[in-house]
């Protein structure tokens, strides 16, 4: 059964005093090569009706979440995306770049005018990775399926599939043979022929490659 977002969420919050809630996401946590990504969709009381055939990305197919993603950083006051690299991820940790990247998705907001303080954020499933990240933290919420229930959410997620898909799509024009523009980076069964054929890209997340290979 697909679950259709609302905006029941939101409007709570902004009932309880939030001025505004940010709907947060994360995309590219598990691939191979890449950047992780966090989106952020922001939403004021006046949250009206979101585009429609709105859903967590993973749930669209790449030509819907194409179409809906302009329309959820135009239904939005401001979306933005935070990328944490591949190099980082290595040196840092997933986790660890997880919140540096949406560190990152913060002050692109603050930079168009939004101010954090007097937002609540919300987080996709049952773990804050952004609290450790921020010096001064707003209100953040972790949320089960908030990509699926919450409109802003699933925004944000859609708005940073696309984003990164988009990257990938480049990079793999630049750097050729490992199907970057179809897979994203993810270790599909193709991608990682081509690690063994041609070795590990600096696009390539070698900690990650490391761990899989001690697995097989």
């Amino acid at each position: 059964m697909i679950v259709e977002p609302t905006a029941d969420f939101e409007r709570t919050l902004h009932a309880g005093g939030a001025h505004y809630v940010i709907g947060c996401d994360e995309v590219g946590r598990g691939a191979l090569a890449g950047p992780v990504a966090v989106g952020m969709a922001v939403v004021d009381a006046s949250v009206g009706a979101f585009p429609k055939g709105l859903r967590d990305s993973k749930l669209l197919s790449e030509p819907k979440r194409e179409v809906l993603a302009p329309q959820c950083a135009a239904w939005a006051i401001h979306s933005a995306v935070g990328l944490a690299s591949a190099a980082e991820v290595d040196e840092l940790g997933i986790m660890a770049c997880l919140g540096l990247a949406g560190k990152r998705a913060l002050l692109a907001l603050h930079d168009s005018g939004i101010p954090i303080m007097d937002s609540t954020l919300v987080l996709d499933g049952n773990y804050d990775y952004l609290s450790s990240a921020l010096v001064t933290r707003p209100a953040i919420l972790t949320k089960i399926k908030a990509d699926q229930t919450c409109a802003s959410v699933s925004a944000a997620s859609v708005i940073a599939k696309v984003h990164r898909d988009r990257l990938m799509i480049d990079l793999d024009a630049r750097v050729p043979g490992y199907g970057w523009a179809g897979n994203k980076g993810y270790g599909s069964a193709a991608h990682r022929a081509a690690i063994a054929e041609l070795g590990p890209s600096d696009f390539h997340r070698r900690t990650w490659l490391k761990q899989a290979r001690s697995v097989d």
